[in-house]
């Protein structure tokens, strides 16, 4: 996409986006009665929705604690993070090493307004305003270049934020994902996960819905062989690819989804 594309700083109350929205199922307080109602016509259809951004969640927890502590990772760049909640990504990552380092990266206004709000004491935190695909303007950001060192490993996340954007030759999650890649050195890793269903009416159904919602702001709800061609050439850390509840679950007792007409499916990919 174009390099440094303008995104908008106003906040629009009347049009719900996709960040509140999983800001209201993990219930947090930094929605509207818009991003609620279409919750709630969502919840119709999927009614297993909450649960599975809950699972989103704790998946995020558990594989960057599992990255800071068992790879050594000190260096997180965040894209499509939404809106701050409780264990953010800096907060699991420096409870390892008060020294790593996070990028968050968010197209959403809101998010950089509550997010800078709350990084402001942290110097090795930062929140930037951007679209996931604009790859150069992100790693060319002075935030970016003073945090994070691309002459070392950098975890790069793209947690349940792939069904966010349309397929595209260019812009597509193949493409962002090959962008990417060729900026980062072997051992790095990118985390990856997104909406996907067997079920075809399901697909068009919260694919149709949510365009129509977020006013053009939406991809579409995959498959789960389309997800795995996103790791192509890197090496699929254990225990693969997977519904994201059963990456390496922890003790903690997680919600369970109520029906499996859509799941959050992924991973994460070390880079050879």
């Amino acid at each position: 996409m174009e390099s440094g594309k303008h995104l908008s700083t106003n906040i629009d109350a009347t049009v719900p986006t996709a960040a509140r929205m999983y800001d209201h199922y993990l219930g947090g307080k930094d929605n509207y009665a818009v991003d609620r109602a279409a919750c709630e016509e969502l919840d119709k259809v999927v009614p297993s929705t909450r649960a599975l951004a809950l699972n989103n969640r704790r998946f995020l927890q558990r594989v960057v604690g599992a990255l800071a502590r068992e790879y050594g990772m000190r260096q997180f760049l965040d894209h499509g993070s939404g809106l701050p909640t409780q264990n953010n990504v800096h907060q699991v990552a420096q409870q390892v090493d008060p020294a790593s380092r996070v990028v968050y990266v968010d197209n959403d206004p809101m998010v950089l307004v509550h997010g800078r709000a709350l990084l402001e004491q942290n110097e090795r935190t930062a929140v930037i305003q951007a679209d996931l695909r604009d790859t150069e303007m992100i790693f060319s950001h002075p935030d970016t270049q003073r945090l994070i060192d691309f002459s070392q490993p950098v975890a790069v996340l793209f947690n349940s934020v792939f069904h966010c954007i349309p397929d595209s030759d260019s812009d597509g999650p193949s493409a962002v994902v090959r962008r990417v890649a060729e900026r980062l050195v072997p051992g790095s890793c990118l985390v990856m996960c997104q909406l996907v269903s067997d079920d075809p009416e399901v697909r068009d159904f919260v694919t149709d819905f949510m365009d129509q919602a977020t006013q053009g702001h939406w991809g579409r709800v995959r498959q789960e062989k389309d997800v795995a061609e996103w790791f192509e050439g890197m090496d699929i850390l254990e225990p693969g690819l997977v519904e994201v509840s059963t990456w390496r679950p922890d003790n903690e007792v997680a919600p369970r989804q109520l029906t499996q007409e859509w799941i959050e499916f992924g991973g994460v990919g070390r880079l050879r």
